[in-house]
């Protein structure tokens, strides 16, 4: 009987210890669930603060992709602006080009038209010139014919003899070019050409570039023109020669305009044409026994003219005669 009755009153004690266990168990799930809910209200919490975070953050980029947005129809505004503006500078451009164009067409068949008139002025000039001395020319013919009917009616002789005429010796002949003597003075000493230019009647041809190209090379062409023309006119003064300085045109694209001193002829060679060729046909279109000298240092353009009966002289004789002066 004593076991049954030990059993029974175990029975209430181990009720309560179960029941302290399921306690326990509730409380730890209690305290687990009150964790797990404050984990949760921190983590919705944090979860809050990001999406605030978010929402703050689009807004931001909301308004800089506005802000961008409207500096992107600010610029392509700007861009069309400038477009048309570049656009209307062209047809300006365009338009003033073709404005300049045609005005240069004008002045361009005005020039053509000025030297026409120019040219036909001159061919006047020439023809009327001409005509001018046929005129004196009769003229003097008929005085002359005049004194010579008057001399042989009065019987008056035609020239006035005196006694040394009469005595017989030999003549000498007239000076010319061939007649300077050429040993006995350097080539490039400037008294040679001072004999040269000493006879009477001389014509002097200048190879104008070949001239300015020893001398002064340094200079413009415009400006080695005008020295040598200006020093060419110095000479024609002091020794009354006939000057002819030939200049090569051959590359011109029009007239030049120069200044000649007076007693010096400028020429230039027409276009296909060179200066070299202008000189011969000067020394060509001189009569025979005409004193010529040519002023060139072209070795061709010497040994021509000589065999033409024309005395070259180098181009530095005639530098050192014009600088002296």
């Amino acid at each position: 009987m004593a076991g049954p009755g030990r059993a029974g009153a175990d029975r209430p004690g181990a009720g309560r210890g179960r029941g302290a266990q399921r306690e326990q168990a509730e409380t730890r799930l209690r305290e687990q669930l009150a964790a797990q809910r404050a984990s949760a209200k921190e983590e919705i919490d944090r979860v809050r603060e990001q999406l605030k975070a978010a929402r703050v953050e689009n807004s931001d980029l909301r308004r800089k992709l506005h802000d961008a947005r409207e500096r992107v129809r600010a610029a392509e505004a700007r861009a069309a602006e400038v477009e048309a503006g570049t656009a209307e500078a062209r047809a300006r451009a365009a338009s003033a080009n073709g404005a300049a164009e045609t005005e240069l067409r004008r002045l361009r068949e005005r020039l053509a038209d000025v030297e026409r008139q120019l040219e036909a002025s001159r061919r006047a000039a020439r023809e009327g010139r001409s005509v001018e001395d046929a005129r004196v020319r009769v003229l003097l013919d008929a005085l002359q014919d005049t004194a010579a009917g008057l001399r042989k009616e009065l019987g008056l002789p035609t020239t006035i003899s005196r006694p040394a005429d009469y005595v017989n010796a030999v003549v000498p002949g007239e000076p010319g070019v061939t007649a300077v003597p050429a040993r006995a003075l350097a080539n490039d000493d400037p008294q040679l050409l001072d004999q040269l230019l000493a006879i009477p009647h001389l014509h002097l041809i200048v190879d104008g570039y070949n001239v300015t190209k020893t001398g002064y090379p340094s200079l413009t062409l415009a400006d080695q023109r005008a020295r040598l023309l200006t020093g060419l006119g110095g000479l024609a003064v002091q020794t009354r020669a006939e000057v002819t300085c030939v200049f090569d045109g051959a590359e011109l694209n029009g007239p030049v305009q120069v200044s000649a001193p007076r007693g010096v002829r400028v020429m230039f060679s027409a276009p296909g044409e060179i200066a070299d060729d202008l000189i011969r046909t000067l020394v060509r279109a001189e009569p025979p026994g005409r004193a010529i000298a040519v002023a060139s240092s072209d070795r061709e353009v010497a040994e021509s003219v000589r065999r033409m009966g024309a005395r070259p002289v180098p181009s530095l004789l005639l530098l050192r005669r014009l600088g002296r002066g």
